[in-house]
């Protein structure tokens, strides 16, 4: 049932090594084509019934331990190229966010400064349209580029996805492949100043050297969940190998030997006490895919 393509095919390839949790089943198969052309050729021919899974930097997801049906995209050399241009940057899916604001630093270029501290590829950062630090994707993204579930590579302008909080609104079974970032030029050292300063506010209120995935809930409406999670007694609460982050209450860690349910476990609990403290329901902004064991 898969077609060949010119890039790689792994079947019951293990995720755990490559997530930031360290945890989770293996992929059933685990697909890295070669480039664009080598993409929408394999999806065109797979058929439209196999369950089709795109995996970035996968640093704001949780694999669950019976790992992954169907196949798992994962791009690599191919769609990691950055061209900077003299107001923006087009940027491969599989570049990684740091890098894009490093080269648009190195070029002049500011409004970038704030994807530094998201850790993650481009792709992922269109799909989820990430945020941090005073700016997020829909604010600077020109068009972006994805190949179909039918196999067609099609490029929109942003405005016609739509994009909401911690939401890109790209097309279900869509893969993302490049993307135009608006930017514009400025001081140099100003804009390395403020890279500076995220990188030292991340690493001062983040445990960023820890097995995690990033922000966990995203924000309700006029409130942070991170408070909402400290007001409920949550701050370093466990779940076998899972612990609230006792640095910022809005991280999940893995301890060393926690699973995938460990972690989404205790995240159900998080939300159960807050809900229960304040009446408000918090949101998932950490990725699951995956199966139970």
């Amino acid at each position: 049932m898969i077609p060949a393509l010119r890039g790689r095919v792994t079947p019951q390839a293990p995720l755990q090594p490559v997530t930031w949790f360290r945890v989770g089943g293996p992929a059933e198969f685990l697909v890295r084509p070669a480039d664009v052309e080598d993409l929408c050729d394999f999806l065109r021919a797979l058929p439209h019934e196999m369950p089709v899974t795109v995996m970035g930097a996968a640093s704001n997801l949780i694999v669950r331990d019976g790992g992954v049906h169907g196949v798992v995209i994962r791009l690599a050399r191919g769609f990691n190229e950055i061209v900077v241009e003299s107001d923006g940057v087009v940027a491969g899916a599989a570049a990684l966010d740091i890098t894009v604001a490093e080269q648009a630093a190195a070029a002049g270029l500011t409004s970038l400064e704030f994807l530094s501290g998201i850790p993650g590829t481009i792709g992922g950062a269109v799909a989820m349209n990430a945020g941090a630090y005073g700016g997020d994707v829909a604010q600077i993204l020109d068009w972006v580029e994805f190949c179909a579930r039918s196999g067609e590579l099609v490029r929109v302008n942003a405005h016609e996805l739509h994009m909401v909080y911690r939401n890109g609104n790209v097309p279900p079974g869509a893969v993302v492949t490049k993307s135009r970032l608006k930017a514009v030029p400025g001081d140099k050292a100003r804009i390395i100043a403020r890279m500076d300063e995220i990188k030292a506010s991340r690493e001062a209120t983040q445990p960023v050297r820890a097995r995690t995935g990033g922000s966990t809930f995203a924000n309700p409406p006029g409130q942070k969940a991170w408070e909402l999670i400290d007001a409920a007694g949550c701050r370093g609460l466990t779940r076998g190998g899972a612990q609230v982050s006792e640095l910022h209450c809005n991280f999940l860690l893995n301890t060393g030997a926690a699973t995938a349910a460990d972690l989404e476990g205790l995240g159900e609990d998080v939300r159960r006490r807050v809900r229960e403290a304040s009446g408000t329901e918090l949101h998932w902004e950490i990725k699951r895919i995956g199966v139970p064991a």
